[in-house]
């Protein structure tokens, strides 16, 4: 599962989240803040999105680290924690901001098809 982690202010527009959106690359869903699913930049969002609590994200490792946005949500990085939380998986693209859009994005790896019963 191909999850994007957004942060997103309440300045962000729809076309920072289209460009974000297109910049991050296809995804089986969204995962922002729980509250933020009213955000108006978001109706154009076409796969599901996954409101994480924020009280989930606290202590989540990320790679990249904002004092800031460690000192509000106890986590270096709000886009970085909400795709590995909602994905359950790695990351595999580090935060990065487009307009007041921040985006991240983690995978689970997908097990192999196994085979039925040899005969």
């Amino acid at each position: 599962m191909r999850v994007i982690g957004l942060g997103l202010a309440s300045t962000a527009t729809a076309a920072d989240l289209a460009r974000a959106l297109a910049a991050a690359g296809p995804a089986d869903a969204v995962a922002l803040l729980a509250g933020r699913e009213g955000h108006p930049a978001l109706a154009q969002v076409a796969v599901p999105l996954r409101p994480v609590p924020e009280a989930a994200i606290r202590g989540i490792a990320t790679p990249t680290q904002s004092p800031r946005i460690l000192a509000r949500f106890g986590c270096g990085s709000v886009a970085e924690a909400l795709a590995l939380v909602a994905s359950g998986g790695a990351l595999v693209a580090q935060r990065r901001c487009v307009g007041a859009v921040t985006w991240a994005v983690a995978e689970t790896a997908t097990p192999p098809a196994t085979k039925g019963p040899q005969t």
